[in-house]
């Protein structure tokens, strides 16, 4: 038997956290055929967004803390939305935002840390298409946010 992505998760002392239902007017994750598309998630520490700007007052080691942290908060939306980690057959694309200065050139770094993350969770799985991208501002002042498109097998 192969090794599945909670096995992945457990070996790297990942517990998902539980996600939190928004009252927003739009939803986490949307399904059509086999292709799931999850909202954007911006980068959370110590409860609430981790805010700062690439370039200014967050480096790129940091950044791509975030990047992972938002990374992880994708998954456990994946997994709230699907019930079931092992549906996923493939991470097709993910999208980087990173609010930066005019002179920040290291987003694609600090996307490296999500896209690491979801090779670890997901093994090949987990290769995927991406674009990142450097921002004037994101919600809430957080340095990164990141969405994902997911194609997944039927329940």
């Amino acid at each position: 038997m192969s090794e599945t992505a909670y096995d992945r998760l457990a070996a790297l002392g990942i517990v998902l956290d539980p996600v939190k239902v928004t009252g927003a007017a739009f939803e986490m994750a949307a399904r059509t055929g086999n292709t799931v598309f999850v909202s954007g998630h911006i980068a959370r520490k110590d409860g609430g967004a981790w805010v700062g700007k690439l370039g200014k007052d967050v480096g790129t080691e940091e950044g791509q803390a975030a990047a992972r942290a938002a990374a992880l908060d994708l998954v456990a939306t994946l997994h709230a939305f699907l019930g079931d980690l092992g549906r996923v057959t493939r991470i097709v694309k993910v999208m980087s935002l990173v609010n930066s200065t005019e002179d920040f050139t290291e987003q694609h770094i600090v996307t490296n840390g999500a896209s690491a993350l979801l090779l670890d969770v997901f093994g090949e799985r987990g290769r995927h298409a991406r674009s990142a991208f450097g921002v004037a501002q994101l919600p809430m002042g957080a340095c990164v946010e990141i969405e994902m498109v997911v194609e997944v097998a039927d329940a």
